[in-house]
């Protein structure tokens, strides 16, 4: 998140020089931490955690407590632990504060020990930190992992929980001897449902359907369009049809937000169908798409109750299910990962899908991340490599096998290479984004537009003129919508109402409103600002009460597309879900908010809908799950460390047919690609056996 400046640099200028010519004790540290958190460079919560240690624990050192503020910080920003010697060494690397800002943090830096041996002295003699390997578990609120080697980490025991619970799971399931098999059916099915096509050397879709076949815990990875529910729609079928009783076979299928369940139910069932045809009577697939029935939010599968970290499945409760498929696994974070795993069975399949280069999520961990660290490398060790030959009669290519020891996870990783669908353009754009390779995205951008002119399919303005932005978003540009087209849609309840057949004229216009909506989106790096969601919004919304498109005035209005900030399962939304308030049919026409759910329409009325934001603008990480036929990404000069590659290639890849990047100011494209995000993470050496409980 951008931070907001509340002191000017002379004043911090003048705090650091303050601090250089006094003794720093724990005292005049907390002071320090908290003039931060006044200049906006700490939050106040983090300073909230340094003092209560200090309030636990008088000898705490000065070290201590910042490591705890800081601590505090990252799981803010994302990450689930604190990397001690990368703080001790190189601070800024860690925090990643502006140049004005450096004085303070240098001036703190030179009164703390210089040796992160030191830093590990002081945590280790605090009663609230458990030593790992050391210390018996007494719940100390925060963990030393790995002190004695150069990497040791500092965790809030609540993440160190999660990671442990998460990796001790996906060992299991990894290591877990194969499931019993009949070698030749799967291959007759493989056959049948990915029949040669010639397009590469080795079909990575059937490879991934063999790797999930003989484990309980898969992951399928890839960009846009490189078909990833099509293969795990042939997953599905192939565990229907090699079930020693399809009949009891009971599947789930889920995502983190509810846009992304609904587009992988949609995506699973249109993919079953379309197989029908090449197997034809030998396999029921409609009775397997009855099945499986509806996709659910992971806080609906796992039954989420308000105001409580506590589930309604757990590890003592646990899913009732043999499959469950969940999407955009990006987007889920450590402490969802870990809830989910504790409560499905060990004999229930998980596989996990999504693009492991898209923006990690909003909380803290990066899971799918740290699990396809080798998949781009394979490491295919050389009983996978034969299982795959014999089973999907595929030959993984030698250079995807292990050079040494074969990772257990890496044998049920997969990852799709080629994209049958994503192409053009914007593919390359997202491609030049995600290698890091910024002149090479700038010359895309260019050539097409150049070549194209107005009809280009991606564009580039880094002028930093926002009335440019507010009439791409009111008309689009060429071929690409703005929001004109919704506009129009919304107008046309003036011909609807007279109607007769009103009840069935309604929901045929509500449907229209909600799928124009859908054509174009704003998506921001920031929040706030002119240039952020909050300022954009506005902007649209006064646009559209200019043309008379909504009411002038009032919170509520007919057309006003709302995005859930909170999930209530008894309403049966989630966070992240858009729904649009709109009349109703009913006498009256009073105002409800409706919501597309795959193809069924539901709707809320607006005075149970408290927790609601406008959303003609979205930030990027909540636009994950969603596709737009125009996606317009906005980069604000006021991002900071929330600008980086992943966040421009998620939102370059929300796009179907045209992409517009809009800049505050020349050069934030390639500061952003030059910016991949590093969350800092100890799940790959929970993996590697490095930490013990």
């Amino acid at each position: 998140m951008s931070r907001k400046r509340t002191r000017d640099t002379t004043t911090l200028d003048m705090f650091a020089e303050a601090v250089a010519h006094q003794p720093l004790t724990p005292a005049l540290t907390l002071d320090v931490l908290r003039d931060w958190a006044d200049a906006g460079m700490l939050r106040r919560l983090d300073v909230a955690l340094a003092a209560w240690v200090l309030e636990q624990d008088a000898q705490a050192t000065p070290c201590t407590l910042v490591a705890a503020a800081v601590l505090a910080q990252m799981e803010g920003r994302g990450h689930s632990c604190l990397p001690l010697a990368q703080l001790v060494n190189a601070p800024n690397a860690v925090l990643g504060w502006e140049a004005q800002e450096q004085p303070a943090l240098q001036a703190l830096w030179a009164q703390l020990p210089v040796h992160c041996h030191d830093w590990l002295g002081a945590l280790q003699a605090s009663p609230l930190v458990r030593v790992v390997g050391r210390h018996a578990d007494h719940g100390q609120p925060l963990v030393l992992a790995a002190s004695d080697s150069a990497q040791p980490l500092l965790y809030l025991r609540r993440y160190w929980d999660h990671e442990r619970t998460v990796a001790s799971h996906i060992l299991q399931r990894s290591q877990a001897r194969p499931v019993a098999l009949d070698a030749t059916a799967a291959r007759k099915w493989l056959d049948a449902f990915f029949p040669p096509s010639g397009a590469e050397d080795c079909n990575w879709q059937k490879v991934a359907c063999a790797l999930a076949l003989r484990g309980h815990f898969s992951v399928i990875t890839g960009g846009p369009g490189t078909g990833k529910t099509y293969t795990a729609a042939r997953l599905l079928a192939l565990l229907f049809a090699t079930a020693p009783n399809a009949a009891q076979l009971r599947v789930a299928l889920a995502a983190p937000t509810g846009k992304a369940a609904a587009r992988l139910k949609q995506s699973i069932e249109s993919a079953l169908h379309g197989l029908q045809a090449s197997v034809g009577d030998a396999l029921d697939l409609p009775g397997l798409v009855q099945r499986v029935g509806a996709a659910r939010t992971l806080h609906a599968l796992l039954g989420a109750r308000p105001d409580t970290r506590h589930w309604g499945y757990h590890a003592g409760r646990p899913l009732d299910v043999d499959v469950l498929i969940v999407d955009e696994a990006s987007m889920v974070h450590l402490e969802m990962m870990s809830a989910l795993l504790e409560a499905l069975p060990p004999t229930a399949r998980l596989i996990l899908l999504g693009d492991k280069d898209q923006l990690a999520s909003v909380e803290a961990g990066a899971v799918l991340g740290d699990l396809c660290r080798d998949a781009a490398a394979g490491r295919y060790g050389a009983d996978t490599v034969d299982f795959v030959e014999r089973v999907a009669g595929e030959r993984i290519p030698p250079n995807f096998h292990a050079p040494a020891a074969a990772p257990a996870l890496a044998q049920h990783t997969a990852m799709l290479r080629a994209s049958r669908r994503f192409a053009g353009p914007i593919a390359a754009l997202a491609t030049a984004v995600n290698a890091g390779d910024a002149a090479a995205s700038v010359q895309v951008l260019q050539a097409e537009m150049a070549a194209q002119g107005d009809a280009a399919r991606i564009a580039m303005r880094e002028d930093g003129r926002l009335p440019f932005v507010h009439a791409l978003a009111w008309l689009g540009r060429g071929d690409a919508p703005g929001y004109s087209a919704y506009a129009q849609a919304l107008q046309r309840w003036a011909q609807v109402q007279p109607r007769s057949d009103l009840a069935a004229a309604h929901p045929l216009w509500v449907r229209e409103v909600l799928q124009a909506f859908d054509r174009f989106r704003l998506l921001c790096a920031v929040r706030e600002g002119a240039w952020g969601v909050a300022g954009l919004n506005q902007a649209v919304v006064a646009t559209l009460r200019a043309q008379g498109v909504i009411a002038a005035e009032g919170e509520w209005y007919a057309g006003r597309p709302v995005m859930v900030q909170r999930n209530d399962a008894a309403l049966g939304v989630f966070n992240g879900d858009i729904g649009m308030a709109l009349p109703s049919a009913a006498p009256g026409h009073g105002l409800r908010v409706y919501f597309l759910q795959g193809e069924e329409l539901r709707s809320v009325s607006v005075a149970r809908l408290a927790h609601v934001e406008t959303a003609f603008a979205m930030t990027v990480h909540k636009s994950q799950g969603s596709e737009f036929e125009h996606t317009a990404l906005v980069l604000s000069a006021q991002a900071g460390g929330v600008l980086g590659r992943e966040l421009v290639y998620t939102g370059i890849t929300r796009a179907r047919q045209h992409f517009t990047l809009m800049a505050e100011r020349p050069g934030l494209l390639a500061a952003a690609i030059a910016s991949p995000t590093r969350r800092s993470s100890g799940l790959l050496r929970f993996l590697e056996g490095e930490f013990n409980s």
